[in-house]
């Protein structure tokens, strides 16, 4: 029942925080974007926090488990590059829209088009829910073995808590626990990786385990280098470089950190990210080298722990876990309650709080499809969002597009690119993936631009 415990202590912590060092919500703006005075260290850690879903924690060790370095690789490398890589970005759509809030509000003022605003909502609040969907699985997976109470109930419990402080007030409840949340996760992951190294054989099985499970993926350009590079590489590299740019979460801080942080903040919370996933990468490299054999390689990390420590270590491993899933949880609450500015003309608190609720429910009911596994999920959304990659990048680097061009090339990558890659993933098609995942990401710009120039051109022609 251990579990159950952490469980509760989290959610009394959490609730704790919120109600200590914020205040309970009435104006919009503030809900929103904390009246746009977030600090740096804070909001580093929260974007951190933000990032760390639950591939992090787990797709980390499973990559390292079986595919050695080249797995990690293709997984964590990615993963902070898109942080930096977003900075110029966020720093370009504050300065057009200083009092800005959503993506998807950004781009509907910049064409003056209510379908292009659509179409970037349904984009952001389509990834919202899957990657909800996600952290209730993984959590909920998790939970009920440790605890033995049935999966249902688990993933209920998560969804309630990270509700519980997140209506309270909005993203500063979101940034103020992502960085109490954040400490813990830092210190228990480096503790854990440390404490393993310097125990017993812990650098030679590390050495021993570089290659994987197999010892085979010892090289990037091997001919097993390039099969993960096809397999997982190339969609990861796709989704993850994606990420930031498709996700409201991370639009949101960029309107609401301090004027003049928003870079310092996403290079340190790239940083301090990086920590957690290369920790859980020791761990499966470890495993691999003593020739641990997981009953399930998505948990070797928490197979591997329980196998090395005594049961209690377990403890701040879950809260690890638990502080990992739901801070993205709650910034996908608070993603959601933003998008409403973009749908009524007028959004409330109240509004925002019952589209909070009817994401949940949404995740719970993805979460609850029988055999979907969070690799499936976790390489679906990141396609999903990039299929807004190009349109985003093209309209904040000045280039010129129209709202038609905008809306068909993003709804061509989606009706053509995302349909491979899902055939691809589903029947674990290496090829299919990868040119799904290059379809989409590269259709929409490619079909913006030519068709923008058509329309350019023929107005041109028809003056």
């Amino acid at each position: 029942m251990n579990g159950l415990i952490v469980l509760i202590i989290y959610a009394i912590i959490m609730i704790a925080v919120t109600v200590l060092f914020t205040k309970r919500e009435k104006n919009a703006e503030s809900f929103f974007v904390a009246d746009r005075n977030m600090g740096m260290i804070k909001s580093a850690l929260s974007i951190a926090t933000t990032w760390i879903w639950a591939p992090a924690l787990f797709v980390s060790t499973e990559k390292a488990f079986t595919e050695g370095i080249v797995g990690l690789f293709w997984f964590l490398v990615p993963n902070v590059l898109c942080l930096i890589l977003f900075i110029p970005f966020a720093k370009s759509i504050r300065e057009e829209l200083p009092k800005g809030i959503t993506l998807s509000g950004y781009m509907k003022q910049k064409y003056n088009s209510n379908g292009v605003r659509r179409v970037y909502l349904f984009q952001l609040m389509a990834l919202s829910v899957f990657s909800t969907g996600v952290q209730l699985l993984a959590g909920g997976k998790m939970l009920s073995i440790i605890t033995g109470l049935p999966y249902s109930t688990m993933i209920i419990a998560l969804a309630v808590i990270a509700f519980s402080y997140s209506q309270f007030s909005g993203i500063k409840a979101s940034v103020t626990t992502d960085a109490v949340q954040m400490v813990f996760i830092l210190l228990t992951g480096i503790g854990l990786a440390a404490c393993i190294l310097i125990k017993g054989n812990g650098v030679s099985d590390l050495l021993s385990g570089l290659g994987g499970q197999s010892g085979e993926y010892t090289s990037l350009f091997s001919t097993k280098g390039k099969e993960i590079l096809l397999g997982f590489g190339l969609p990861s590299v796709i989704g993850l470089i994606s990420g930031p740019f498709g996700d409201q979460c991370f639009w949101q801080r960029a309107f609401s950190i301090r004027e003049g942080k928003i870079g310092k903040a996403f290079g340190l919370g790239a940083v301090l990210f990086g920590i957690v996933p290369l920790c859980m990468g020791i761990i499966g490299f470890i495993a691999a080298g003593t020739g641990f054999s997981p009953a399930d390689t998505g948990t070797v990390n928490m197979e591997y722990i329980l196998y090395r420590f005594p049961k209690w270590v377990m403890i701040p491993f879950l809260f690890m876990v638990i502080s990992g899933l739901l801070s993205t949880v709650d910034s996908n609450l608070c993603a959601i309650s933003s998008l409403t500015t973009d749908i009524f003309k007028k959004s409330s608190i109240k509004i925002s709080r019952l589209s909070m609720l009817l994401l949940l429910i949404a995740g719970l009911l993805i979460a609850s499809i029988p055999g979907l596994t969070v690799t499936h999920l976790f390489l679906f959304y990141g396609t999903l969002r990039a299929s807004t990659l190009l349109p985003t990048i093209l309209t904040l680097s000045k280039v010129k597009l129209t709202a038609r061009g905008i809306i068909i090339g993003v709804l061509a990558a989606l009706a053509v690119g995302l349909p491979i890659f899902a055939y691809g993933n589903v029947y674990n098609l290496s090829l299919y993936k990868t040119i799904g995942s290059l379809i989409t990401v590269l259709l929409s710009g490619l079909a913006a631009i030519l068709i923008s120039r058509w329309e350019v051109q023929h107005e041109s022609y028809t003056r």
